[in-house]
């Protein structure tokens, strides 16, 4: 795979979902068990790694797009790994070869869950050659204000509203497993 989707949240249930993108294969399995992904320099948010740190519980959704259309979900406890000590741990893994871009640290995760994505609704994309800049700092290529959301003044968060259970509907003996 190339690309994963990172579903995480913090202490309090705040969630989040980011994109995590390398050459096919990034996303390494350690063992029958254990996967883990490169974490490059980014916007700097640091939001799923945040999130990690208080809250180690992660789903990643991994799509093919381009030939199979399938994705598998991967569900587990996950840990934030130093690049020195992973390399220490994992000395088999090959470091990336693309210039500029080398993992500050791994995301490891014991996996306790793992399941087919269904195809039906996964659309069939084209992949397209694009050449990238690895290694920039420069705001207009990594994104930057892209949105111009920049000077919005921030205000006070929302009081966050609890969903119910996505896995039954309904309470008491009138429940039923969703399909």
């Amino acid at each position: 795979m190339e690309m994963v989707f990172v579903a995480s949240s913090d202490a309090k249930g705040e969630c989040d979902a980011s994109l995590r993108a390398g050459p096919p294969g990034f996303i390494r399995v350690l063992d029958a068990r254990t996967l883990a992904y490169p974490e490059y320099r980014g916007n700097g948010v640091h939001a799923s790694l945040g999130n990690i740190a208080e809250n180690g519980h992660v789903g990643l959704l991994m799509v093919d797009f381009v030939q199979d259309m399938i994705g598998l979900h991967v569900n587990g406890a996950a840990q934030i790994v130093e690049n020195t000590q992973f390399r220490g741990l994992y000395a088999a893994v090959p470091e990336d070869p693309t210039p500029g871009r080398r993992a500050e640290r791994w995301v490891v995760v014991d996996v306790e869950e793992a399941y087919i994505h269904c195809r039906k609704h996964i659309p069939r994309m084209a992949r397209i050659t694009e050449k990238r800049e690895w290694g920039t700092d420069d705001p207009g290529r990594k994104g930057g204000d892209y949105f111009g959301a920049k000077s919005t003044p921030s205000t006070a968060p929302r009081p966050r509203r609890r969903f119910p259970s996505t896995t039954h509907l309904g309470s008491g003996t009138s429940s039923r497993a969703l399909r």
